[in-house]
């Protein structure tokens, strides 16, 4: 059949007219009729060139289909039906909805295949396939980065190899059993010197220097003082084994260990050295300043904890809808403050002296705290309390479900990311595991044939069955992966 040169079904003057041809598509079982005039609307398409290849025998029929079939002239394509279902709605409607439940990555390589313009595909869908093409580049990263820890340069200098295995070792808890006790470690610090920092202003727990002056009990301060140096030494093997030290240097949580890490350096500097330079208690003013920013370190557990990174984007996230919360409650703010100013100005014990003095009741009403500091005396203003109360909890409670919303999605996306690349890594591990097996099977074959038994057979054996480690770091991968192939 496909030795044949010219199309069987054709006229000798091959004129038949292709508004008029009629051809059917069977794909994956479904069979589909189309008419040329639908197909010929756009001619860049698979299925407008087979009306066109009708002329040019079988060898132009099935370099575009699977197979075909000259008594139904039906063209068999092994595809995914349902994809092309959504796909063939281009033809009629001028536009492509993707069906829930279709791989967005299986449907874009659908659309290549037919090879229809994505600029068909509705926005919609489109905001779906670029989400879904950002979460395999997260994949792909973060296996890579994975493989890169598992990897071993040889060409690699000592130094090198020390610097990555440093920064494996207090970046990466998950790397090997001594990292995660360093984590622990760190973690413990961190609490350990924000609880010092807590207790330290116990007055009970202070002592009375030769001044006269409380200050913190020496225990405590022994105890800050290994807190800070295991900081100190934490943040500089960080920093030197860093691979790129200015990304490192600005990076957001790093700042923050900075700040966590310097004051005690500062105070410990104008402790000794500043009493020279200043009066004694300008020294002490300014030691006191920077103590208080010891509360930077707490944000330190955020490096440790995957719900506060969690948070942390969360909020990023709701940028739009905590601003909207903040227009609502300024505007609330405002609204009855001067309300309240207004009605309560008839009471001569009126709590109310201005209206930018109001602001202060208006916020602690509408947030439902109430300290009782400034209250309304007049019917009027328990009135308007009361109505800017309700209206408060309104407002607060508005945006909370997309903001829970967008930490409840990130999450799941997260674990959703870290259990694909686990999962890819083992495909990888599986496929270069048969690959060994299949090449140590050819192996045993090749030495028996060739008659060789004896010592160098058993050592070649012994090497193909105890290399464990993952070939893809070392050999050229001839195995496609699920990542690989959705991409």
């Amino acid at each position: 059949m496909a030795g044949d040169s010219s199309f069987p079904d054709m006229d000798s003057d091959g004129s038949e007219r292709n508004e008029e041809t009629e051809i059917v598509v069977n794909v994956g079982g479904v069979r589909q009729v189309f008419y040329g005039d639908n197909l010929n609307q756009y001619p860049e398409t698979r299925l407008a060139e087979l009306i066109n290849c009708l002329s040019g025998g079988y060898d132009s029929i099935f370099s575009l289909c699977d197979d075909y079939d000259p008594g139904k002239r039906e063209f068999y394509f092994d595809r995914d039906p349902d994809a092309f279902k959504c796909i063939i709605d281009v033809y009629y409607f001028g536009e492509i909805h993707m069906k829930k439940g279709i791989c967005p990555i299986c449907f874009k390589n659908e659309m290549e295949f037919w090879k229809v313009d994505l600029k068909f595909l509705d926005d919609c869908c489109k905001a779906h396939l670029s989400e879904k093409k950002e979460e395999l580049e997260e994949i792909a990263r973060r296996v890579q980065l994975i493989l890169d820890d598992l990897g071993v340069d040889a060409s690699e200098s000592h130094w090198k190899r020390c610097q990555k295995y440093i920064w494996k070792f207090l970046e990466k808890p998950e790397s090997s059993y001594p990292a995660r006790v360093i984590a622990v470690l760190s973690f413990l610090f961190i609490l350990i010197s924000s609880i010092v920092m807590c207790v330290g202003t116990i007055p009970d727990l202070q002592i009375v220097d030769a001044e006269g002056n409380r200050v913190e009990h020496p225990t405590l301060d022994s105890i800050e003082t290994a807190c800070i140096g295991w900081f100190t030494m934490e943040y500089v093997l960080r920093l030197i084994s860093s691979p790129n030290k200015l990304h490192f240097v600005l990076s957001f949580m790093n700042i923050v260990d900075v700040l966590a890490i310097l004051p005690f350096y500062v105070s410990l500097t104008l402790t000794h050295l500043g009493a020279k330079l200043m009066e004694l208690s300008n020294v002490q003013q300014a030691v006191q300043a920077l103590r208080i920013m010891r509360i930077a370190r707490i944000f330190k557990l955020a490096r440790h904890s995957s719900g506060l990174q969690t948070l942390t984007y969360a909020l990023k996230r709701s940028f739009k809808e905590l601003g909207l919360l903040l227009m609502y409650l300024a505007v609330g703010i405002f609204v009855f403050s001067a309300l309240g100013y207004t009605m309560e100005q008839s009471h001569p014990e009126t709590l109310f002296k201005s209206i930018p003095q109001s602001f202060w009741w208006a916020i602690i009403t509408m947030t439902t705290v109430g300290y009782g500091d400034i209250y309304p005396k007049t019917t009027l203003g328990k009135l308007n309390a009361a109505i800017s109360f309700l209206c408060g909890v309104i407002a607060i409670a508005l945006p909370i479900h997309p903001i829970i919303n967008n930490f409840v999605r990130y999450y799941n996306k997260q674990r959703v990311l870290e259990t694909a690349a686990k999962h890819e890594l083992e495909l990888m591990e599986l496929n270069s595991t048969e690959g060994k097996a299949t090449s140590s099977e050819s192996e045993l074959e090749d030495l028996l044939r060739e008659g060789k038994e004896g010592p160098f057979y058993s050592s070649r054996l012994k090497v193909s069955h105890s290399d464990t480690f993952i070939h893809l770091l070392s050999e050229e991968k001839h195995y496609r992966t699920r990542l690989q192939s959705c991409k």
